[in-house]
């Protein structure tokens, strides 16, 4: 493992340097274990991890290229890791949900077209009167995606979208259902939309902080 941390740290030192950009190719495997000082083996296991991080991508009969580095790129692996919180974890999910998305809103509201809000309107129009937890987490999930891009800063939608893990969704969405209180949720939903649409900020803000923090006070209650 010590070999293998060092060759991705040299790796990453190639990146980080600039020597390497978004789309390079790499050398060829001899050729760079060779001017770096290491093993096939131990290059080999580093390309392997650094791919699954999504910083390289492995084209077969093609070589490495780097990645785009985009930030939804690289943060991609965040849903997967959250999708394996613990109870005693996903109150602090949640807590940085909190923190993150009344900014997002708040920001949405200084940057979203009428297209956008009209597409947010819509989403929350499709839901309809349903009381089925799976149509009901993925709406939610749309929602606050479409939010999160209206935001107009990818590092913050792709933090947001790695948090909004639907297997917490699905059980947030479980528990309102059963509790009967869709309609709070939906008119929460509603308000942010409005706050959104009138272009005020603050509004928007209040609102998503609302949303999250009821939920996040629910899930206090369950666990």
């Amino acid at each position: 493992m010590a070999l293998t941390d060092e060759a991705i740290g040299k790796i990453k030192n190639m990146i980080t340097s600039g020597e390497l950009g978004p789309g390079d190719r790499l050398p060829k495997e001899a050729d760079l274990a060779r001017r770096l000082g290491l093993s096939r083996n131990s290059l080999r296991e580093a390309v392997k991890a650094l791919s699954i991080i999504r910083v390289l991508d492995v084209r077969q009969g093609d070589g490495t290229y780097v990645t785009s580095l985009a930030p939804q790129l690289l943060l991609d692996m965040l849903g997967f890791v959250v999708d394996f919180h613990r109870d005693d974890t996903v109150l602090e999910f949640l807590e940085v949900r909190r923190i993150l998305e009344p900014a997002a809103t708040a920001l949405a509201a200084q940057r979203m077209g009428a297209e956008a809000i009209a597409n947010l309107q819509a989403v929350l129009d499709d839901v309809g009167d349903t009381s089925d937890v799976e149509t009901l987490v993925a709406n939610d999930l749309e929602f606050h995606r479409q939010i999160a891009v209206g935001a107009g800063n990818a590092v913050l939608c792709s933090l947001l979208d790695g948090l909004s893990g639907s297997t917490t969704r699905a059980r947030i969405w479980r528990g309102v259902t059963q509790e009967g209180a869709v309609t709070r949720t939906r008119e929460q939903h509603q308000a942010i939309v409005d706050a959104i649409t009138a272009g005020q900020a603050d509004l928007a803000r209040s609102w998503a902080t609302v949303h999250v923090a009821g939920v996040e006070e629910w899930l206090r209650r369950a666990l």
